[in-house]
């Protein structure tokens, strides 16, 4: 597989030049820390601490393993592992081969595992007994997949004539896998130095402690989301511990306070949705958040009654990080329950640039609004296996197009005043409509369907699809049973609000004019506030 770096040579040398990147790969870091403090506390999940020496070993011997089942440099290895320890092993093992990792999550299902494992042409799977008939069943549809490992409930052991590969720090380690506003999930390849630099830097900047201690970081996210990929880098870059809670089908609130007070965090790292479950409960007897010194919310916007809530109920800042796994990254830090949220800090050169630009593509000046475009150390290598995807985000020797529509204020502070993606940010979650509209044209009952995020308190936003009947009106329930137990599409994804029109509005080119299904779709559901079908 090739992963061609659509960033200039010379500016990823000065960049390492300058210290920005440490021109060294991730498990060459990663044994630095074990050398370093091998007694301190690497990963605590539901089986207990882990401490770097011990994740050490269970690294060199699955790197080991993996080696001798021909995954080495070059490999481009999947995984599909629960939120627990094991992730972050496979993670360092496959790091150690110089090989790529392409971690998928609970809720990736059949169809999101060959598309994303597919376009990535996986050579090799890593897995656990639970999802190995998943996985089985998706090898006669992946040509390129030659070997799936199976973890069990043991470590594997340390070969004494294995050692680890000599790595270019420039050279491909994890692949990020996000919706986008694609109809397929999005493949996003990032280097080591991109890894361990410039997202090492806005993780070493979100995770600093009062007295530099290194912190303790309450992961609510999956380790293998874009957002989770976090917990590697904080290992290698912070010297952190990394506390995963197990993870459930549904988030546990409760769960993940008691959390707190068993594991004395310095840090809890949550999607606004999350925060507000948390902050909306009661205290319960002898509860304790005193460890915390930061909230870090990401992943989705954060609205002024979050924060305010959150304030309130963690009694430290909350750390508002505006990102996405393309490669844009800015943070601002709160502790004023009335801050302008739309303004989210003051970009970092060590992580990535911003400029802002117009319909002509070229530069605008400060306090001017445009599309918002991001350059820097932690700017990935490319989009997998899409270079028109490439071709279309990707200008002037890198600079990343977001999509997104800002102002760099005359201070240099970035203000983001529109998300135009077309994507449904369910609780952080975010889902591709263009997928969902593509399948329900499928159905036999819908004309024309057009998919928007519609607001809701708890999540944020949840999909709803506009639709024109052919014929005899749809039930949700129905175009559901028809996406998910016809078409396969992933639960995770299932609109959850229904609105039939007697015709699609359109826009000036003739296509459906999004702003106004939008603006029908948010009144239906102020007219009627039950999930389910409105209008």
């Amino acid at each position: 597989m090739e992963f061609p770096d659509r960033v200039d040579r010379g500016l990823r040398e000065q960049w390492v030049a300058r210290g920005w990147c440490p021109g060294r790969g991730l498990y060459e870091l990663f044994a630095e820390r074990v050398a370093a403090h091998g007694e301190r506390a690497a990963v605590a999940d539901g089986e207990g601490e882990l401490s770097y020496a011990e994740l050490g070993r269970c690294v060199r011997g699955l790197a080991a393993g993996l080696a001798a089942r021909g995954v080495g440099p070059g490999s481009v290895v999947g995984v599909k592992v629960p939120a627990d320890r094991r992730a972050l092993v496979v993670d360092l093992a496959v790091a150690a081969l110089g090989a790529v990792v392409l971690p998928c999550t609970a809720g990736h299902g059949r169809r999101d595992l060959l598309a994303a494992w597919g376009t990535a042409r996986v050579d090799a799977v890593v897995t656990v007994p639970e999802w190995k008939v998943l996985v089985d069943g998706l090898r006669p549809e992946l040509p390129d997949l030659h070997e799936v490992v199976v973890l069990g409930g043991d470590a594997w052991p340390e070969r004494a004539e294995w050692v680890p590969a000599v790595v270019d720090a420039a050279a491909p380690a994890r692949i990020l896998l996000s919706s986008g506003s694609e109809a397929a999930p999005k493949l996003i390849a990032y280097s080591h130095n991109a890894l361990a630099g410039g997202r090492g830097r806005y993780v070493e900047r979100v995770l600093a402690t009062a007295d530099g201690a290194p912190p303790r970081v309450l992961l609510l996210v999956g380790p293998a989301t874009a957002y989770g990929s976090l917990a590697v880098v904080a290992l290698v870059r912070c010297g952190a511990t990394v506390v995963l809670p197990p993870v459930g089908e549904r988030f546990d609130p409760a769960g993940a306070l008691t959390a707190v007070g068993r594991w004395r965090p310095t840090h809890l790292a949550a999607v606004p949705t999350m925060l507000r479950r948390m902050a909306e409960l009661v205290p319960a007897p002898g509860e304790d958040l005193s460890s915390l010194q930061a909230v870090v919310s990401s992943a989705a916007a954060l609205s002024p009654a979050v924060l305010g809530a959150a304030l309130r109920r963690f009694g430290c800042p909350v750390v508002n990080v505006y990102g996405a796994s393309d490669g844009l990254n800015c943070h601002a830090r709160w502790a004023d329950p009335d801050g302008d949220l739309l303004r989210v800090g003051l970009p970092d050169p060590q992580v990535a640039e911003f400029r802002v630009c117009g319909p002509d593509g070229l530069p605008v000046p400060a306090g001017v609004p445009g599309e918002l475009q991001a350059l820097g150390p932690m700017t990935p290598l490319c989009h997998v296996g899409e270079p028109e995807l490439d071709a279309r985000l990707r200008v002037d020797g890198g600079w990343v197009r977001s999509g997104d529509r800002g102002v760099l204020e005359a201070d240099g502070s970035l203000r983001v005043l529109a998300r135009i993606k077309q994507t449904v940010n369910r609780g952080g979650v975010s889902i591709s409509v263009a997928e969902v509209e593509r399948l329900l044209e499928g159905h036999p009952e819908v004309a024309e369907a057009v998919c928007v995020p519609v607001p809701d308190q708890d999540l944020g936003e949840r999909m709803c699809v506009c639709a024109v009947p052919r014929g005899v009106e749809p039930t949700l329930d129905e175009l559901t049973f028809f996406l998910a137990e016809l078409c396969g599409l992933e639960r995770y994804k299932l609109p959850e609000r229904l609105l039939l029109l007697e015709r699609m509005p359109l826009g000036g080119s003739g296509k459906p004019d999004r702003r106004v299904v939008a603006e029908l779709a948010a009144a239906a559901v102020r007219a009627d506030g039950a999930v389910g079908a409105v209008g």
